[in-house]
């Protein structure tokens, strides 16, 4: 019997086994649902994950075979169906459809969160726009484990996603990052991963890092040190195989405060006198009018020898 059948909301039988026997599922509410999933160890889902998933009319997922083994190894056969960034423009109204139908429809990223680094973002806007529920089930997310893990503040962090590919792109992005005042948390390939330390020890300097690889999975490995040691460990064979989450430390205090100075000093110098982009500057940061003056004159030299 195919699993695309259409049912009533609310006649559907639908049951899961987190604990190997059979328990029926209460039926969902119409809306979509945002469900985490394991991202590497199946135990790690929730128990309100499993009904929910066995409960909806249907699972969006990035990859079915993916989801797949989740569902079969807790005895869901809610129908799946893909939605990722390759066919978003197609499966995105059809998904809306079963919503505008009142069926409940689930999302699940291939790990994860839903959301975080895929374009789930599109259907739960689309979703809101027509009026929809949208429900969040909260649980495994590869960024806040490796926070967890890495030793470093997280009070503050940033969440970079994966850097650029190619080089160039990506020492620029790493320059734009150097000066935000928070923890980093940036995802990256095995092939890439010496090359990124590399360009990430040149553009940050020796910060305190982690790399912490195959969260939750058999052959988790967490290395600390700073990102010139890490650089040479993966640059002399490190094994890159499996997901790579980096975690870098924010820039020192005084880094921070002077690239501070420094914007607030390029605003200023664009609409006032370089006297009074001074007394601006000194009155707002609490810097001597001294000290400010020469970063001032610092900048209007970096700016003509670049006019050059």
């Amino acid at each position: 019997m195919s699993n695309d059948k259409k049912i009533a909301p609310g006649d559907r039988r639908a049951s899961y086994a987190p604990f190997g026997q059979p328990i029926e599922a209460h039926a969902c509410q119409p809306g979509l649902y945002l469900v985490a999933t394991p991202i590497g160890n199946l135990g790690d889902i929730s128990l309100r994950a499993l009904e929910t998933l066995a409960a909806a009319d249907c699972i969006a997922c990035e990859d079915t075979r993916v989801t797949r083994k989740l569902t079969e190894r807790y005895g869901i056969a809610t129908h799946l169906m893909s939605y990722h960034e390759h066919n978003a423009d197609e499966a995105l109204p059809k998904i809306i459809a079963r919503l505008a139908e009142g069926q409940a429809v689930a999302l699940v990223s291939d790990a994860g969160t839903p959301l975080i680094s895929d374009p789930g973002y599109r259907l739960v806007r689309a979703a809101v726009e027509a009026g929809h529920a949208v429900t969040a089930l909260p649980g495994a997310s590869a960024v806040l484990a490796a926070l967890s893990l890495a030793g470093l503040p997280t009070d503050r962090f940033f969440f970079e996603g994966f850097l650029p590919p190619k080089q160039g792109a990506r020492q620029k992005r790493i320059a734009e990052l150097a000066s935000i005042p928070a923890t980093l948390v940036l995802f990256e390939s095995g092939p890439r991963l010496g090359a990124s330390l590399a360009d990430l020890s040149a553009g940050l300097g020796p910060r305190a890092a982690s790399v912490c690889r195959e969260l939750t999975k058999l052959h988790e490995e967490i290395r600390r040190g700073d990102l010139p040691g890490l650089a040479h460990d993966y640059a002399e064979g490190g094994e890159t195989r499996g997901e790579i989450v980096i975690v870098i430390a924010p820039p020192p205090e005084q880094e921070a405060a002077d690239t501070d100075v420094d914007e607030l000093l390029r605003n200023a110098l664009a609409r006032v006198s370089v006297k009074d982009a001074v007394g601006e500057v000194a009155l707002a940061t609490g810097r001597a009018r001294r000290d400010v003056y020469q970063r001032a004159l610092d900048l209007a030299k970096e700016g003509d020898d670049g006019e050059r």
